[in-house]
């Protein structure tokens, strides 16, 4: 809705030195969405003045007409000499008042004329169309003031007052709770309560009766149409321009000049926010009736779209058959052209779902349709019929020659706001600030409801163009806005004694600052993805993660389904991060996958004007997926950087395990690790992770280790990239009781144990061996060092490990370290037939 404050300012008095800017900041302290403010005429400068042209002279031997001119423009020019000035328009002679820009001025848009040889004369000026005035879009020649301007400006008059040149334009975006907000009136009331200055109501116009009858309507469809209103005007002249003032406001509006019947039903709806609409008289067929479509019927719509009619499409409809779009648009057949002496005007009170159905189905967006759609007074069709043939015959001649007006029976929708009770004190609650008494029935007054004070309780009828208050708590909105948003106080709330955050929720941001205290960056994707995206895990048809929920309404058609792992989104950002230069990511994200409950039963659909019920909360939760919530995290290019102590190091599998081994302990939890196969993963380079659980099993809880070679291609991805995916919820299981660490100042014991074992043991069951063995003076096993070779033999290996032994008590004798030391090679001895490298 764009608001020019020159029109605005005629309906409310606001103080001079108001700005657009600054009225912007008002209304959007009261809530309205100004998204621009546009200052019309910033950049015009320099003398722009009305000139009379006194001579033309036709050159010839040019392709196209160029006429020189000598026009008066009084003392303008500081000689009071006619001005010579070279033209192309032919739509003027001599005699006639133009705007003429003298040289070293600035026209809109930043073109600043000077005098200049061209076409063999000497043009020290410009003769003006309106587009290059700014005043609207206008190819056919030379604005002539001639009949636009009364009484005529005299020579060297200033042009910019004359014209409104120079304005402030508000560009504001109306939500579909305030469609009295799409009106010059709507907007003259909110600034008006805001700075607290006289209103003056464009709808307060005389509504003469007519005695004639007009031409005959009926409605057939009360639950879509309770008002219906046509005024005849007979002896119109359609040729009548429309004049300027009346052109440039519609400009200045975002619309453009039609004719005068069009644009006079534009710019009433503009004004009062009630759309009409002007039929020929003489193209119609009989009774008007108001509607629904019948199957199998079509309207060629006024945009030369011949349009398949619904059955549930509201119409206009004479006795040949549908002439509009009841309250979008009307029909090409009817329509006023140049010959039209005899028209009908037509306002209406439609149904705004009806109106919003009709518009959405045919892809058919008018300024009339959103209105009707965000609700119009239901008061405004006499008012605004009365305006606009007011308008017309002052401007176009003719009388005005009969007056219908058919009414029903309103539906629910369609009647007038029901009387709402309150609590004078109700705003004051809600707002928690104390406002002083009265002042809610003031402020509701201002916004043009009928308040009686009973008491306590305020008795409040909402006027007929706030069809959005319905119930007190729209009230208190109002009352709160209008006595400032910013005055209210901000106040944290407070936690109640004894809570905090859940064990959950305290494991998830310890692994996520872990993560982040390792160097992995966090990231959020979107929880969908598509089936090539699974496609591109290699996933096996029967692997469990492609049984995806599908959503019903997917913001992308390419990703319609919920995410059963989070590697997707993972990996996509890492190639994305790749892609623009960043040559070591390490990502991770911490988030909720979706698996079916399959067999749940469908959610129930509830009421909306009560809280649910226990029972209806629990049938909800059935219906709902499973939710675990899963950490992923995913590696690629260097894991140590190269510099100047040495060369750096790629992140490799190994990598991705010890982030998995991170997580595990940051819950307290020890991990066991065990090599596996499971795609996406390399089958050579994964590992399954799992956690003990308080009854001795263990659970897996998840994958880590280098992605498979064809996973990597179909991501693009840099080669040996690395990830990891666990069951956050499946790790809490095994959370262990966080204790305080036991510090011994007594020195530590170092020995170095090299054991040769068969190639295909894992090292991680050596370290249990050894751990076993060692027993309670361990303090920490390292694995330092892992050989194959002709030393060791073929399908053996060494594997080198550091023991620190510790007392809490004492300081370990050389004893006891060997005897700790020669128990943890026994076990390993034992169990797989380790011996020591020599």
């Amino acid at each position: 809705m764009r608001v020019p404050l020159s029109w605005l300012r005629e309906y409310v008095d606001l103080p001079t030195e108001v700005t657009g800017r600054d009225l912007a900041t008002t209304l959007i302290a009261a809530g309205l969405e100004v998204e621009t403010v546009e200052e019309l005429g910033r950049d015009l400068s320099g003398p722009l003045v009305v000139g009379e042209v006194r001579t033309v002279e036709e050159l010839t031997g040019f392709k196209k007409p160029i006429r020189f001119c000598t026009v008066d423009v009084g003392r303008a020019n500081g000689t009071g000499e006619p001005q010579e000035i070279v033209c192309g328009a032919v739509n003027f002679t001599e005699g006639d008042r133009v705007a003429v820009v003298l040289p070293g001025a600035t026209l809109p848009g930043g073109f600043t004329v000077d005098a200049r040889t061209t076409y063999g004369r000497t043009s020290a000026g410009m003769i003006c169309s309106a587009s290059e005035l700014g005043l609207w879009e206008d190819h056919t020649g030379i604005l002539v003031l001639n009949g636009l301007l009364d009484p005529v400006p005299e020579p060297g008059t200033e042009v910019a007052p004359l014209l409104g040149l120079r304005d402030d334009i508000l560009d504001i975006a109306v939500t579909p709770d305030r469609g009295y907000a799409l009106s010059m009136r709507g907007i003259a009331r909110e600034a008006a309560v805001q700075y607290d200055v006289a209103f003056r109501d464009p709808a307060e116009v005389e509504t003469k009766p007519d005695s004639a009858p007009g031409h005959p309507a009926t409605i057939q469809d009360p639950s879509a149409c309770d008002r219906f209103v046509l005024r005849g005007i007979s002896g119109f002249d359609p040729g009548t321009p429309s004049p300027l003032w009346l052109r440039h406001r519609l400009s200045m509006a975002g619309m453009r000049s039609v004719s005068l019947a069009v644009d006079v039903t534009n710019y009433v709806m503009w004004e009062l926010g009630q759309p009409l609409h002007a039929f020929d008289r003489d193209k119609l067929s009989g009774a008007i009736t108001v509607r629904r479509a019948k199957s199998g019927e079509q309207l060629t719509t006024l945009d030369h779209v011949e349009r398949e009619l619904d059955p549930d499409d509201l119409v206009i409809a004479d006795e040949s058959g549908p002439v509009g779009l009841a309250g979008t648009m009307g029909g090409l057949y009817s329509e006023i052209d140049e010959s039209s002496t005899e028209l009908v005007l037509e306002a209406a009170h439609f149904s705004a779902t009806g109106v919003a159905r009709t518009a959405r189905r045919h892809k058919l967006s008018s300024e009339a349709a959103r209105r009707f759609e965000r609700g119009v007074d239901r008061e405004l069709p006499l008012v605004a019929s009365s305006r606009a043939s007011e308008l017309l015959v002052s401007l176009g001649g003719g009388r005005v020659h009969g007056l219908t007006h058919a009414e029903a029976v309103p539906s629910a929708e369609l009647a007038p706001p029901a009387e709402i009770t309150l609590a004078e004190q109700y705003a004051s609650r809600v707002a928690g600030v104390e406002y002083p008494r009265g002042r809610a029935a003031q402020r509701l007054r201002q916004i043009g409801c009928t308040v009686l004070e009973d008491g306590a309780q305020l008795r409040v009828t909402p006027p007929t163009w706030r069809g959005d208050l319905s119930d007190p708590n729209d009230l208190a909105e109002e009352v709160i806005r209008h006595e400032g948003y910013e005055n209210l106080p901000s106040i944290p709330p407070r936690a109640p004694a004894g809570r905090g955050l859940t064990p959950a929720q305290r494991l998830r941001r310890s692994v996520a600052r872990a993560l982040a205290g390792d160097g992995l960056v966090e990231v959020l994707s979107y929880p969908f993805l598509g089936e090539r995206e699974l496609d591109a895990l290699q996933l096996a048809e029967d692997d469990p993660r492609r049984g995806t929920l599908r959503l019903a309404n997917p913001l992308n058609e390419d990703e319609p389904l919920l995410r059963t792992t989070l590697l997707p989104g993972l990996l996509r950002t890492l190639a994305r991060n790749v892609g623009r230069g960043n040559t070591a990511p390490a990502l991770f994200e911490v988030g909720s996958v979706y698996l079916p409950n399959d067999g749940a039963p469908p959610a129930p659909i509830l009421p909306v004007d009560r809280k649910p019920t226990e029972v209806e909360l629990a049938e909800i939760e059935a219906a709902l997926p499973a939710q675990p919530r899963h950490v992923g995290a995913a590696l690629a290019g260097d894991r140590e950087p190269s510099g100047w102590w040495g060369p750096g190091r790629s992140a490799i599998w190994a990598d991705a395990i010890e982030i998995a081994r991170v997580v595990v302990r940051t819950a307290n939890a020890e991990p066991v690790v065990r090599a596996a196969e499971s795609l996406p993963w390399h089958p050579g380079r994964c590992a399954a992770v799992y956690v003990t659980l308080a009854d001795g099993t263990e659970s897996l809880v998840g994958h880590a280790g280098e992605l498979h070679p064809r996973v990597v291609q179909a991501y693009g991805l840099p080669e040996r990239t690395v990830a990891l995916e666990l069951d956050l919820d499946g790790i809490e299981l095994a959370q262990g009781v966080v204790s305080a660490p036991q510090i011994s100042t007594f020195p530590v014991a170092t020995q170095d144990v090299a054991l040769v074992v068969s190639a295909e043991i894992p090292v991680a069951e050596v370290e249990n061996a050894l751990i076993e063995g060692a027993g309670e003076l361990l303090e920490e096993l390292r694995l330092f060092d892992v050989y194959t070779g002709e030393q060791v033999g073929a399908g053996s290996k060494s594997v080198a490990y550091t023991l620190r032994f510790r007392a809490p008590d004492r300081t370990l004798t050389s004893e006891e370290i060997t005897a700790a030391r020669d128990g943890a090679v026994a076990v390993a001895a034992e169990r797989f037939g380790a011996t020591l490298r020599s």
